[in-house]
């Protein structure tokens, strides 16, 4: 058994739905223009992905409930990001004892408040891994759960086989994220490489709506860009 199928037989263990790998060498600076500059040092990442239950997601259709919106919260977001982050720290210790460097990117990490970014974006690997594309909402958009997965990444310079095939978008005209989202941030601009994200989405928007959530005492959820888009519906 080599050290992949070691890692996705742990993956399997531990109830984690994606597992792949990602060669990111030539990506760097598209990385570092939406993250930071640890990824540089590393040539793979791991994608590591964990789908949201559909019951959960359905809750959104009315997020005036709270009973809805903490369900929404606590599990696609506080549950799935602890299971994340620990199935990171286990796969990051068995590639280093494996004598490789290793490097997880917590689930749910902000490096940069201008920029509102994490280290590396797990999206971008995710993508790279050939698990979807990029959408209009600039979520990771799988074929068969959509953008209803949450991501982690773990850098590493094992040597590991690296993904292919990169997936094509399939957002053609479609603009229900564009058309649910509350705060028009999402542009309806489809993905280009090496092009920023401004010109797809005004994160700063997203900012500032969940800033009057949470002066209206409600939580700061929303999930509309998730709910709306018919992959994984």
């Amino acid at each position: 058994m080599d050290l992949l199928e070691r890692i996705q037989q742990l993956g399997d263990i531990h109830g984690i739905d994606f597992i792949g790998v990602a060669g990111i060498a030539a990506f760097k600076k598209e990385i570092e223009s939406t993250g930071g500059l640890i990824a540089s040092d590393f040539s793979r990442a791991l994608s590591i992905g964990i789908v949201l239950p559909k019951s959960i997601i359905k809750l959104l259709e009315d997020r005036n409930t709270y009973e809805n919106t903490l369900q929404y919260e606590t599990h696609a977001y506080t549950v799935i990001n602890t299971r994340l982050d620990s199935f990171a720290s286990i796969v990051s210790s068995v590639i280093q004892k494996n004598g490789h460097r290793v490097m997880p990117v917590p689930a749910a990490e902000r490096i940069d408040s201008d920029r509102i970014c994490a280290s590396i974006s797990h999206k971008i690997t995710a993508r790279l891994a050939g698990f979807g594309w990029i959408g209009k909402n600039c979520l990771l958009i799988n074929p068969t759960h959509g953008p209803g997965i949450r991501w982690t990444t773990v850098l590493t310079d094992a040597p590991l086989a690296e993904n292919q095939t990169i997936m094509e978008s399939r957002c053609g005209t479609c603009n229900q994220c564009v058309k649910a989202c509350p705060v028009q941030a999402i542009k309806g601009r489809n993905f280009f490489e090496h092009e920023s994200r401004s010109l797809r989405l005004d994160v700063s928007k997203c900012e500032k709506y969940f800033e009057e959530l949470k002066g209206a005492d409600r939580l700061a959820v929303c999930g509309m860009c998730v709910y709306a888009c018919p992959y994984g519906g």
